[in-house]
């Protein structure tokens, strides 16, 4: 009975593993000329973790401006991206390979973020 409720104990304590191909640290950067000599730069940094759960960064500059938490979901190639607690709306985007990386590509085609 002992060895029966060890076994249980362990496999219902056991994590499942996750692989999700969106793991990882992915960002934007924006680059806007005030003047000739003068740009700002404003970075996006979106981190997924393996346990559904991120971390929203938004740099100015150099400087950190913002960040959050956020959590996310996959259902039939499309991740949800949800920012609770914030004003920031839910995002759905799908990830597509170009030339240029891998990319995080949201309904309207327009691009979240890139793979670092």
């Amino acid at each position: 009975m002992a060895i029966v409720a060890i076994v249980f104990a362990s496999n219902c304590s056991r994590i499942p593993e996750n692989n999700d191909p969106v793991i990882g640290i992915w960002s934007k950067i924006d680059v806007k000329s005030l003047s000739e000599t003068n740009k700002q730069t404003v970075r996006q940094e979106w981190i997924f973790n393996d346990a559904y759960l991120g971390r929203y960064h938004r740099y100015h500059s150099t400087k950190l401006e913002f960040k959050t938490d956020f959590s996310w979901e996959r259902e039939d190639g499309v991740y949800t991206i949800s920012y609770p607690g914030t004003d920031m709306p839910e995002e759905m985007v799908s990830m597509k390979e170009s030339p240029d990386g891998i990319m995080l590509e949201d309904t309207q085609g327009n691009i979240l973020a890139q793979r670092e």
